[in-house]
């Protein structure tokens, strides 16, 4: 039988737009122990937006305790509650991207929602207080320690979700987290992200996901994989190799971990999105055969490709998903994640804390270097975004 979890969350604004924060917790829905709780700083922010990120971060903690849990959401905002729930609309353009993160943090159906009385929600809301004290301080708030020195439960070191995000809400114009780089947060766990060499599909630019031909690199592909291979060598700082399962990843993947002298992994989480009956065809044929369909694509991370395929959303919380049992895995590590252009750019995006649209508005060469690094309090940083000099 699946844990059942309970998470309750807030956030609040001293302004609204002011200084805001969240806070979280998980609790056992059995025994009511709290199993977890998180809090943040986010600088200048709203109401509205404070309390999303606090019931993003509340799915994440609960996440991170157990991926299978079933989780009851109860949180004093009838907005977030209501809109999740799917019974208000989502108008506000700054909502929609956190609606969307909300929604790809666990599979339709594990997750319900509840609207409580804030006098009911007085543990997530002192959590928020005390986050956005600690911003007005200079410091990042931390749990409380108890007299025997044992961290509290769901301290990062006892149950830390892996957030995806730097505090600031990218649509809102946040600052970052006061005390940013000031606290020794140890090494973080590095993903080299490797979009894959060239196969025949590419310089024709056609839609190529995990629901077409599976083509394999081509003559270019393997000589640019080659090259990819010397420089990641060169750098000396690449200690695992995970690959997407599709054919030109692991291919590439593969003449990467031989020059390296290691092993390939591959993890399902990181194959490209399914394009549905678009696979093969290049943007200009899919407008001329699909208008309508394309139109609602590009409008709405919601909606899936023709035929079939997977939206942006199933993919986001796909790549999420593998993005943290990853981060769990490898600690502290530099890891090479072989993989494609969307899962890429979402991993970029979640990074950055970027509004759904982003996804079209990077570019991603073939054989191109990207870089996120992970830290231990929940932030991520992009240290490097499509660099092919070791192509030329």
């Amino acid at each position: 039988m699946a844990r059942r979890f309970i998470v309750e969350a807030d956030g609040g604004s001293r302004g609204n737009p002011g200084p805001a924060g969240y806070g979280a917790l998980v609790r056992d829905a059995e025994t009511g122990e709290t199993l977890a709780e998180v809090a943040e700083y986010l600088g200048t922010a709203t109401n509205n937006v404070a309390e999303y990120k606090g019931l993003i971060a509340g799915l994440r903690a609960a996440y991170a305790l157990d991926p299978a849990a079933e989780v009851r959401v109860r949180m004093d905002s009838k907005l977030v509650i209501e809109q999740m729930s799917g019974r208000w609309k989502i108008k506000h353009p700054d909502m929609r991207p956190l609606a969307a993160e909300a929604k790809g943090l666990a599979p339709p159906g594990r997750v319900t929602y509840e609207w409580i009385p804030r006098e009911n929600n007085k543990h997530a809301d002192r959590l928020a207080n005390e986050a956005m004290d600690a911003g007005k301080r200079g410091e990042r708030w931390q749990p409380k320690v108890p007299p025997g020195g044992t961290l509290a439960p769901g301290a990062p070191e006892a149950a830390a979700p892996a957030a995806d995000t730097l505090a600031e809400p990218a649509a809102t114009g946040a600052a970052p987290a006061v005390g940013w780089g000031s606290a020794d947060l140890g090494t973080p766990a590095t993903f080299v992200l490797l979009r894959h060499g060239e196969t025949p599909l590419t310089p024709e630019k056609r839609f190529s996901g995990s629901g077409g031909t599976d083509p394999a690199l081509s003559d270019v592909g393997r000589h640019q994989a080659e090259r990819v291979a010397a420089a990641l060598a060169a750098r000396g700082t690449i200690q695992a190799v995970v690959a997407s399962p599709l054919r030109r990843c692991r291919e590439t993947a593969e003449v990467v971990a031989r020059r390296l002298g290691l092993d390939v992994r591959v993890e399902e989480g990181l194959r490209e999105t399914d394009f549905g009956d678009w696979e093969g065809l290049t943007f200009a044929e899919v407008k001329e055969r699909y208008p309508d369909d394309l139109d609602a694509w590009l409008a709405s991370t919601e909606v899936a490709p023709t035929g079939g395929g997977e939206s942006f959303a199933a993919v986001t919380h796909r790549v999420a998903l593998a993005r943290d049992k990853l981060i769990a895995r490898y600690p502290g590590r530099t890891v090479l994640l072989v993989t494609h252009v969307t899962p890429i750019k979402t991993l970029v995006r979640l990074a950055l804390g970027a509004p759904p649209e982003s996804l079209f508005r990077m570019e991603l060469s073939a054989a191109s270097l990207t870089a996120v690094a992970y830290y231990g309090d929940g932030n991520a940083s992009l240290r490097l975004l499509n660099e092919t000099a070791h192509l030329r």
